[in-house]
């Protein structure tokens, strides 16, 4: 069984909207795209080439065609973006000259990817695809990239429906910007009780 791990940049309320640039996601009237862009330093920059290890894609449409319009002519940065499977959830996309892309029309297929053989597979952006494997209780890991940033408005990653489900922490780190960055693993259920005195 291969593992949905999901790869996101939030910030402190939640955004995960637009995090690499202006014209990422102006949707809904979004002014702060690129709000990732003070933050670099060598420790995320380390925490980042981590993620970047081969893998396999599982990613939205609007999210693939970003990714298809800058990443093959990039392969210095992130080769394995490249080499990795490529796997679309659209209902109106159906090919790309993008090697190793293919689409996909359901929550039926994910689930038949997720039990077949290969590499874990990665879900970068992609925020109501989240949303569908949230709803669906398909997602094994949470990476997140916590920004010391409130923007009070824009898409959020976790929104109405997903499944209660508690988590483990097996990785953190705290950057010299203030960046959190913390990899969860499911673990169960939701305990529920009385706390104490």
């Amino acid at each position: 069984m291969r593992k949905i791990i999901v790869i996101s940049m939030i910030t402190l309320d939640g955004v995960m909207q637009a995090p690499g640039g202006p014209g990422e996601d102006t949707s809904g009237g979004f002014k702060y795209g690129g709000w990732t862009a003070s933050y670099p330093d060598k420790v995320s920059g380390k925490i980042l080439k981590k993620q970047m290890k081969p893998a396999d894609y599982l990613l939205g449409r609007k999210t693939f065609e970003i990714f298809e319009s800058y990443w093959p002519e990039h392969t210095d940065f992130w080769p394995a973006i490249n080499e990795g499977t490529k796997y679309v959830m659209s209902k109106t996309r159906k090919k790309s000259t993008w090697k190793n892309s293919r689409f996909i029309k359901s929550v039926a297929e994910i689930k038949k990817l997720k039990k077949s053989k290969g590499s874990d597979i990665q879900v970068w952006g992609s925020g109501e695809l989240i949303q569908l494997l949230l709803k669906n209780d398909l997602v094994d890991e949470l990476w997140l990239k916590i920004y010391p940033l409130i923007l009070g408005k824009g898409k959020k990653l976790f929104a109405n429906g997903a499944i209660p489900a508690a988590l483990a922490m097996a990785e953190n780190c705290i950057t010299p910007k203030g960046l959190i960055v913390v990899n969860y693993k499911r673990a169960g259920k939701v305990r529920t009780g009385t706390v104490g005195p």
